[in-house]
């Protein structure tokens, strides 16, 4: 039985499942630093158990993920210091490497939705290599509204929906249904019974080897745009963008007071 403390996560192993619940209900389950390191514990966790074969990711109370933590970024704008400044670039730079490492991992790593997918949260579903969603699930790219963009987002949702619908999500900044997700690809299947298609899927993988799963993985990588100057990109637009002052009173005049940017007096 795997036993370890983790305070943003729930970590569970069932035979030759790890379970990874959000554990972050008080904020929504979005992404921090230690959510970060702790989702990447829990990977180094699976990559070391040989029975492990399949890594489940899931929410709780009706969101998956809700993407960057505005009660951190709050922070960090009233202390206004090079630390803090540097934690923005580090946060930005673990959540590329996580998505990144999810893509490349030796397990199958399964999105299970059952509620809201917000900003950063896409990515982690986009990243993943099959999504499964229950009729409640939605999806959502908020970040122009609050002067930010998707740049970490973007290469793994274009791989999965195409240039048009990502630029759709995060023009419109409208949220999807779980349809339209379906149609759009960014969904591999719908069902209200997920161990049932998890088993559907654990009967065939069981089956790989592990390196097969990782050659496979590598090779689709070396197939697609995105690369190391590609992320750097990223991570450095999505730094700039907030770290600009603008951007900066919006969260922090959201997280304080409750106002949204475009409530302007």
């Amino acid at each position: 039985m795997y036993k370890m403390e983790y305070r943003t996560l729930i970590v569970e192993k069932k035979n030759a499942i790890l379970q990874i619940t959000f554990n972050r209900t008080e904020a929504r389950n979005s992404i921090n630093c230690e959510f970060l390191q702790e989702l990447n514990t829990a990977l180094d966790y699976a990559k070391e158990n040989l029975e492990i074969k399949i890594v489940l990711l899931q929410g709780k109370n009706g969101v998956f993920c809700s993407g960057m933590d505005f009660q951190e970024v709050a922070s960090i704008k009233e202390k206004e210091s090079s630390e803090s400044s540097q934690k923005d670039l580090v946060m930005t730079q673990m959540y590329m490497d996580t998505l990144r490492r999810i893509t490349l991992f030796s397990k199958v790593v399964i999105s299970c939705v059952d509620g809201q997918v917000l900003a950063g949260g896409i990515g982690l579903v986009a990243c993943s290599d099959l999504v499964i969603a229950t009729s409640k699930a939605e999806f959502g790219l908020s970040e122009a509204l609050w002067g930010l963009l998707p740049a970490m987002v973007l290469p793994y949702l274009i791989r999965k929906v195409g240039v048009q619908k990502a630029y759709f999500m995060t023009l419109t900044t409208i949220r999807i249904s779980v349809e339209e997700a379906k149609d759009m690809n960014l969904v591999d299947e719908i069902s209200n019974n997920m161990d049932h298609v998890i088993l559907k899927y654990y009967q065939k993988i069981s089956r790989m080897e592990e390196k097969t799963i990782e050659n496979m993985k590598s090779y689709f990588r070396k197939l697609w745009i995105i690369d190391e100057n590609m992320e750097r990109m990223a991570v450095n637009q999505t730094y700039t963008l907030v770290s600009q002052p603008q951007v900066k009173e919006n969260i922090y005049n959201f997280v304080t007071h409750k106002k949204f940017p475009w409530e302007k007096n």
